[in-house]
């Protein structure tokens, strides 16, 4: 299986990290997919992609979170990255109102010319839209998702909000908040084709249940597996088999899948 969504370049891993994604690969977790977060995650997360060339996959972009006054001089960055050396995808990028709103316009501003680098490199883009999903979804309507893809990172919202997505052409990014027991998706994945979803796990953050809480780490992701499985009452091998395929279809590495 996939992991489309994991910071493990991140120092909460500084003291294990080769012994977490030991256990991860014997839990057959085959690939992580790594979106980047600002200049400062560039090195560790090709330090990593170079050790692990087949199982770790860089991602470039400017997370929404640390968009703020200079963020041109991390835009400029990304799209200096993004012509000298392969990456799967332009990520993470969005919008994030749930700390505050105070450069929504430069967080505007660097989604919309981060999606532009992704369709002048005709790569995917992985969404980050948290308490802004309304505005993403118009936002992106607004520069057109003509000639672009991607996933809807750490989807949390309801059926309608999906029906959106998949509408889009997008896939929803299902991570730990589908084994919380208040965190709704109960409601909407039964209804959504496994077609649609991509495994995640956003390690360190958002662990699943029954290690909620935790520091999350990539060897969980057959715990999200198993969660969408009954929710869909299908096997766990079909979700795996599925949503594999998703990624592979995705990300463009259909080389590497046999």
């Amino acid at each position: 299986m996939i992991d489309t969504h994991a910071h493990i370049y991140a120092p909460e891993f500084d003291g294990d990290r080769k012994q977490m994604l030991e256990r991860t690969f014997a839990a057959g977790v085959t690939r992580i997919y790594m979106p980047n977060i600002d200049h400062t995650s560039i090195e560790g997360m090709l330090a990593l992609a170079k050790t692990y060339p087949d199982q770790c996959l860089p991602m470039m972009g400017l997370h929404p979170c640390y968009v703020n006054a200079s963020f041109e001089k991390e835009l400029q960055l990304v799209e200096d990255w993004l012509a000298k050396h392969p990456f799967s995808a332009v990520g993470e990028i969005g919008l994030d109102f749930y700390w505050s709103t105070e450069f929504r316009q430069q967080q505007e501003e660097a989604f919309r010319f981060q999606v532009k680098l992704a369709k002048k490199h005709q790569l995917p883009i992985v969404i980050h839209c948290r308490n802004s999903f309304d505005e993403t979804v118009a936002l992106l309507k607004e520069i057109g998702t003509e000639g672009v893809n991607g996933i809807f990172h750490c989807f949390t919202g309801n059926l309608s909000e999906a029906s959106q997505v998949i509408g889009m052409g997008f896939l929803l990014g299902i991570g730990g908040v589908s084994t919380f027991k208040n965190g709704g998706l109960d409601q909407v994945l039964p209804h959504v084709a496994l077609e649609h979803i991509v495994l995640e796990t956003d390690s360190p953050y958002l662990a699943p249940v029954p290690f909620r809480g935790k520091r999350n780490e990539t060897a969980y992701l057959p715990i999200v597996a198993q969660r969408v499985a009954d929710l869909k009452q299908t096997s766990l091998e079909e979700v795996n088999r599925i949503t594999t395929q998703n990624a592979l279809a995705l990300f463009g590495r259909n080389d590497l899948s046999e």
